[in-house]
């Protein structure tokens, strides 16, 4: 049998009496230390409460999940996790695999860091959208922030959980530092430019949740840049619109630097940035290519006249582009001014006109 079990957030003091219970039965006890931090300390602990000694296995062993999966063909084999078990998906493949290798299973849940994050800033659960991780190569920026971005349109909260590593070698464990986090996301806005961070952005830090020496810090980006956070593990969350509540409880249970403030008010989608953008330009371009047509004079006016039609048929469709647009119709408002813009262009290749530079 594997049982997977769940130590908490609080270290080895998290277990409960039953997983003690069950983990003293087993005959093989593996600890994973790769979802989050679980201190030698904790091992000695954890060893100490079940009267036998429980075996660190790295992520690899894990995943590869072979020798465990045949010992528990024949064994009480159990596998103990930071946080609730079934939160990582490579426990739920591994429950999975050893269903269908009729192998019976049992969980036992624990506290989630990631409930207790969420609960202990005082948010409501139901507001919050997908959940990342950011680690410290670039390239998890750019994820994390069109994340961000996302949850922000469909006004979602954010949580972001941040890199932790454990060094086998040394038994030193590496936090990615919120600091390193918020300037990653401030490098992707000056790439991206969609809005969703600048120096005044609303964030929430918590750190090492479960032990005797948690921090929850709030404020704006640039009231956070001088604090120092200390040791992991770390989440960043990033708030939308925030109900009266939540901004009540932000104010009393965490170390508030600033009033909170809404971060979805100055985010608008892309097809919303791109009218907002053209339309204008698109309506200019119609207006000069009209004065254009105009000057040419009585002598031309018949033979103008097929393009006052396209130049009409351009207005119509940049007011498409709009009203779909005030009607949530992103995609038909982009195509309607990419329709009224290539008009525009055939008119200035038949003319030899520019009417964008007028």
């Amino acid at each position: 049998m594997l049982w997977l079990v769940g130590a908490g957030i609080s270290g080895h003091r998290g277990l409960s009496l039953e997983a003690v219970q069950v983990l003293k039965k087993c005959d093989i006890v593996f600890v994973e230390r790769f979802t989050s931090a679980l201190s030698d300390s904790d091992l000695e602990g954890i060893n100490a409460a079940i009267g036998k000694s429980a075996k660190p296995v790295q992520r690899w062993f894990v995943e590869d999940g072979r020798e465990m999966l045949d010992a528990a063909k024949e064994k009480q084999v159990a596998l103990v996790a930071y946080g609730d078990p079934l939160l990582a998906t490579t426990h739920t493949e591994l429950r999975a695999r050893a269903a269908k290798a009729s192998i019976e299973t049992g969980v036992l849940h624990a506290a989630s860091g990631i409930t207790a994050i969420m609960g202990e800033c005082g948010l409501h659960m139901y507001k919050f959208g997908r959940t990342v991780t950011m680690m410290s190569e670039p390239k998890s920026a750019v994820s994390v922030y069109n994340t961000v971005f996302d949850n922000l349109l469909l006004g979602s909260h954010t949580l972001i959980l941040t890199e932790y590593s454990h060094d086998e070698k040394t038994g030193e464990p590496f936090f990615l530092d919120p600091t390193a986090v918020l300037k990653m996301l401030l490098d992707c806005e000056r790439d991206l430019r969609h809005h969703v961070f600048s120096e005044e952005t609303f964030v929430v830090v918590a750190s090492r949740l479960g032990s005797s020496d948690s921090r929850i810090v709030s404020g704006r980006i640039k009231s956070l840049a001088g604090v120092g956070f200390g040791a992991g593990p770390h989440s960043v969350i990033v708030p939308a619109g925030l109900h009266f509540t939540e901004e009540e409880a932000l104010e009393a249970l965490t170390v508030c630097l600033d009033s909170p403030a809404d971060n979805a008010a100055s985010v608008k989608r892309i097809s919303s940035q791109m009218i907002e953008r053209y339309a204008p330009k698109a309506k200019e371009a119609v207006r000069h290519m009209r004065d254009i047509l105009r000057k040419e004079g009585a002598k031309e006016k018949e033979n103008n006249k097929g393009m006052h039609e396209v130049l009409d048929n351009a207005e119509y469709y940049i007011d498409d582009a709009e009203r779909f647009l005030r009607q949530g119709k992103h995609e038909l408002a982009v195509l309607s001014i990419g329709y009224a813009e290539g008009l525009l262009d055939a008119l200035r290749f038949q003319k030899g006109i520019n009417p964008w530079n007028p």
